[in-house]
């Protein structure tokens, strides 16, 4: 199956993919976002043009889920982007994460999280800039890192999870950051940064999904 997850999530034309795929197209709203689907049970979970996070420099597009109200979000004091936030949802689910492809930057990341993933960089930001390769040279090797990393049957590619979760949100207005922490449990750290803890990550999935 493949989840659309960008903007309005209508992006991929269904006409390009092999016979036999589903395409979840357009935002569920059960808190799994950009995974929705996962837990109708899985074998792996694949990534496939993702971007660092916000509050980084490794993309000129880095964000974490909302380009306008988000700065950053950090997850146990390590910032975390949209790979961070749904790899940990397969973690959840004992669903390996064997691919991700997407900026130089994030692929050094998504590898301290989760040591045995493939991936493959194509591209590297600088400043406001991005240097790609060929977008078929770029096809091409995230098609064999993906036979590479399904042959690998997710060995090493289980998302460690913490025992506690513990979730800052560095919002852009401080007006934002007053409405996110009327949330149940979210506490005020300072005027742009609301915390929320909890040893479920669901709890953080639904934190996430009515605050950012």
């Amino acid at each position: 199956r493949v989840k659309d997850a960008h903007d309005n999530a209508r992006n991929i034309l269904p006409g390009t993919l092999p016979e036999g795929v589903e395409l979840n197209r357009g935002w569920t709203g059960d808190g799994f976002s950009m995974v929705s689907g996962l837990q109708d049970g899985f074998d792996a979970l694949a990534f496939v043009g993702y971007h660092s996070p916000g509050g980084g420099d490794g993309n000129p597009l880095a964000h974490t889920m909302n380009t306008v109200t988000v700065d950053e979000v950090r997850i146990n004091g390590k910032r975390a982007g949209e790979f961070h936030i749904h790899a940990y949802a397969a973690g959840m689910l004992g669903i390996p994460v064997i691919f991700l492809s997407g900026d130089q930057a994030l692929c050094e990341l998504a590898k301290e999280l989760v040591p045995g993933i493939t991936t493959v960089a194509v591209s590297r930001g600088t400043g406001g800039s991005s240097t790609s390769i060929h977008p078929e040279i770029a096809a091409e090797n995230i098609r064999r890192g993906m036979e590479r990393a399904v042959a690998q049957k997710g060995e090493g590619c289980q998302v460690p999870m913490p025992e506690e979760f513990v979730t800052q949100v560095r919002f852009t207005t401080h007006a934002k950051a007053q409405s996110a922490s009327i949330y149940p449990g979210a506490l005020r750290l300072d005027e742009k940064t609301v915390e929320f803890a909890s040893r479920d990550y669901m709890d953080l999935l639904r934190f996430y999904h009515f605050t950012l």
